[in-house]
């Protein structure tokens, strides 16, 4: 096929998906105008069983427990899978490029975000089931407060904080934290994930029963996931800089 069919093909299926996307947001309900009789239920229902200001993280790590450990599995596979295909061909043991920046007002600005990311995403995560946010949300934060390094400093100072024996530790106790707290349960006659610790007080960091728990599995084995992401492909990058890296 053409180079100009491939085009010609492309374009038809483009259009068409962009009237089926176009046609599904005609459907939509306006903003706040909200029919779902499930979601009015768990708001009522959720800051009084749950003691949660968040319903949203009410919901993902105790009334769909179940359904959010399966997604931490398929990011942990699939992160997995991404470090396993692009560590094959590449040499682990290659010396570290050296690609520092040169500009000292950069350097500054970009430390100082790193920090301040970093601060934010650890308040995201601890506070997700108070205020909006939670470890999913913070994870992703997190793992960009580590990625600023790089761009503020040079590729050696952000390997040398994130060594990927460590990360991969994380990535693993976060994912089978989540699914230990849910044995614990079945351990003392109860059903696989069910909250088994007091609720607290609603507004409490303390409040939510093993709801805190779940939360910080989710953020560390988010966190790590990215961050083992980030490794894989700043050192795809710098084969690139340097092609003697990579086997013959």
């Amino acid at each position: 096929m053409s180079r100009r069919a491939r085009l010609a093909l492309f374009g038809i299926a483009a259009c068409g998906l962009a009237a089926l996307l176009l046609w599904s947001i005609t459907g939509l309900p306006k903003f706040g105008d909200y029919h779902g009789a499930y979601g009015k239920i768990l708001d009522k229902a959720a800051p009084r069983e749950r003691q949660t200001s968040n319903v949203v993280a009410a919901v993902v790590f105790d009334y769909r427990g179940f359904d959010t450990m399966g997604e931490e599995l398929i990011l942990f596979a699939a992160v997995m899978g991404v470090a396993m295909l692009l560590r094959e061909p590449r040499e682990e043991e290659a010396p570290v490029p050296e690609d520092p920046v040169r500009s000292d007002a950069l350097r500054a600005c970009g430390v100082s975000f790193a920090g301040a990311t970093l601060v934010l995403g650890l308040w995201i995560v601890a506070h997700g089931y108070v205020t909006p946010g939670g470890g999913f949300q913070g994870g992703v934060i997190l793992a960009a407060a580590f990625l600023l390094v790089w761009l503020a400093g040079s590729y050696r100072s952000y390997r040398r904080l994130t060594p990927v024996p460590i990360v991969e530790l994380g990535e693993g106790t976060g994912a089978g934290g989540y699914v230990v707290i849910g044995l614990c349960a079945l351990l003392i006659g109860d059903a696989f994930l069910q909250n088994l610790l007091p609720y607290g007080v609603a507004g409490k960091l303390s409040s939510g029963g093993s709801i805190p728990l779940l939360n910080w599995a989710s953020g560390l084995e988010v966190t790590a996931a990215f961050v083992l992401l980030f490794n894989e492909f700043l050192s795809e990058r710098a084969v690139l800089i340097d092609p003697t890296r990579r086997p013959s």
